[in-house]
């Protein structure tokens, strides 16, 4: 059975254009011109993902990427922001509230078929991956089983991408992580898309970590580093 998507896009022609594509990629395509309504058809029955404007009548996309995030319900359905908006810090408050990506407008329809095949391949890989080690490097605690993080004895409330983008820094400390790769092993792009995306989740990792950020090192024109502790 094909995954199912839904649409939340106010302009006929855009929603038109994405349920084109979608279908043609073998989804299963829904559509809703409003916050509320899409908030409806979510309760009701989740997707799989959602392909969500920030710019909706009735309910704004952050708003509904908020409600759907914090409902034990509808926490796990994926939620792409699709957004002419392309300000760093739209992007930020987006990925804070759980987004799982964020497309700019204008978009190409093949590259958001791409995003959307990655996620999904994402998330199969991570289900059959081993979830019961716990690793340590320095005062930086990442426990896999309960999808914790530890930051000198603190708690620290991560989004599974962040979740996901420290693991492998913590697995490969000390080796350099290039943009590119850690698109291809976090996110599962095939090819480099939009390497701010890296960037904008590490600066927030960062801001998350506190003192422990000072283990992160950008690698300046390539990528980041875990530095082991003592560097």
């Amino acid at each position: 059975m094909s995954e199912r998507i839904l649409i939340v896009e106010d302009e006929a022609d855009v929603a038109d254009l994405i349920a084109h594509h979608l279908g043609k990629a073998g989804f299963s395509v829904e559509v809703a011109a409003d916050g509320m309504s899409a908030l409806d058809l979510i309760k009701s029955n989740p997707p799989a993902l959602v392909v969500l404007d920030l710019m909706l009548p009735q309910m704004s996309g952050l708003d509904l990427c908020r409600a759907v995030k914090s409902d034990v319900r509808t926490r796990e359905v994926v939620v792409l922001i699709l957004s002419a908006r392309a300000d760093e810090i739209d992007r930020v408050i987006g990925f804070e509230l759980g987004a799982d990506d964020y497309v700019v407008k204008p978009f190409s329809p093949r590259e958001l078929v791409l995003r959307i095949r990655a996620i999904f391949r994402r998330r199969g890989s991570t289900k059959d991956k081993d979830d019961s080690e716990r690793i340590r490097v320095g005062d930086l605690l990442l426990d896999c089983s309960r999808h914790e993080v530890k930051a000198a004895n603190r708690l620290v409330e991560c989004t599974a991408t962040e979740f996901k983008l420290l693991r492998i820094l913590m697995e490969r400390h000390g080796r350099v992580q290039g943009r590119d790769r850690l698109l291809s092993d976090v996110w599962g792009y095939d090819s480099v898309i939009d390497t701010r995306t890296v960037d904008t989740h590490m600066r927030r990792l960062r801001d998350k970590l506190g003192d422990c950020a000072r283990y992160i090192e950008t690698v300046r024109g390539f990528g980041y580093r875990l530095a082991a502790p003592g560097r």
